[in-house]
C-alpha cells in the first residue's frame, strides 16, 4: 500500500493539530488552514478508502462530525467518494465546516463551480 497522509496522522506520525480525539476516529484542523475558520476534517483511525467502502466506519466518523457540528450553530459536514466527487485523498474524511451568514463560502468548493457560474452568467448576457 503507498504512504496515506491520514494513516500517518492516525499512527501519531505526522505533525497535525488534533482537536478532539475519540477511539475510533480523530478531529484535526486542516493544514491548509481549511476553508474558514474552524474548519475541521474528522478521520477514522483505520484506513478506509471512502464513505462507501465500510459503512459501519463511516457511521462512526459521521457520529463523531456530528458531535462537532452540535457546537456549531451552522456548519456543513462534507465527504465525496472519488476524483469526479472531488476527492483528493483516498482516506475516509468529513469536512465539519461552521458557517455564518454572509461568510461568501461558496459550496462547492471547486474550479467547476467557478466555470459553471462564469458560464450561467455569460448565458444570461447574450
Amino acid at each position: 500500500m503507498t504512504t496515506c497522509v491520514f494513516c500517518s496522522i492516525a499512527a501519531g506520525q505526522a505533525a497535525v493539530t488534533v482537536v478532539r480525539e475519540w477511539p475510533d476516529a480523530l478531529a484535526v484542523r486542516p493544514r491548509s488552514g481549511g476553508v474558514n475558520e474552524g474548519h475541521l476534517l474528522v478521520l477514522p483511525r483505520v484506513h478506509v478508502a471512502d464513505a462507501g467502502s465500510d459503512p459501519d466506519v463511516t457511521a462512526s466518523v459521521m457520529r463523531r462530525a456530528a458531535e462537532l457540528m452540535a457546537e456549531s450553530p451552522a456548519a456543513n459536514l462534507i465527504t465525496s467518494k472519488g476524483s469526479p466527487a472531488t476527492q483528493t485523498v483516498f482516506h475516509l474524511h468529513v469536512h465539519v465546516v461552521p458557517r455564518a451568514d454572509g461568510d461568501g463560502l461558496p459550496l462547492p468548493w471547486t474550479p467547476q463551480h467557478t466555470a459553471r457560474a462564469t458560464a450561467a452568467q455569460g448565458g444570461e448576457n447574450r
